[in-house]
C-alpha cells in the first residue's frame, strides 16, 4: 500500500532510522501519506501543527487534519478535535460541538481522552 510506504517513510525520517535525521522530509511523506486519506498520517500531522513540531504552529490546519481522521474514525483524532472546539482553537469555541466529538471518541473506546483532557494534553 503505497500510503503506508509513504508514511513510514516519514516515520523514517523523523527518527533518522536508516536515513540522515531531517524533519522537513518526514512532514513531506506525512503530508503525502495523508493526503492519500492515511488517517494515523492526518493525525501525526494535526498534533505537528497543534503543538509546532518540525512545522509553524497553525491551529487550523491542525482542525483540518485532526477532522480528515474522525472522519475516518480515528478515536484520538476525534477526542483532539473535541479539545480544539472546547478551547477555540483553529475553530470557533463550541463546547457542544466539542462533547459530540468526545462522544464519538469514547463510543470507539478512546479511554485516554478524559485523563489527557484533565492534563491539559491532547
Amino acid at each position: 500500500d503505497e500510503v503506508l510506504a509513504q508514511f513510514k517513510l516519514g516515520l523514517m525520517y523523523a527518527r533518522g532510522d536508516g536515513v540522515a535525521k531531517d524533519s522537513v522530509e518526514a512532514v513531506e511523506w506525512y503530508r503525502r501519506a495523508a493526503e492519500g486519506d492515511y488517517a494515523l498520517a492526518q493525525l501525526v500531522l494535526g498534533l505537528m501543527y497543534a503543538n509546532g513540531d518540525s512545522v509553524v504552529k497553525d491551529q487550523v490546519q491542525a482542525v483540518k487534519w485532526y477532522r480528515k481522521a474522525a472522519e475516518q474514525g480515528m478515536a484520538t483524532a476525534q477526542f483532539n478535535l473535541g479539545v480544539m472546539y472546547a478551547k477555540g482553537e483553529g475553530v470557533i469555541k463550541d463546547p457542544i460541538e466539542a462533547h459530540a466529538w468526545w462522544d464519538v471518541a469514547s463510543v470507539l473506546g478512546d479511554v485516554t481522552g478524559t485523563r489527557d483532557l484533565s492534563q491539559g494534553k491532547r
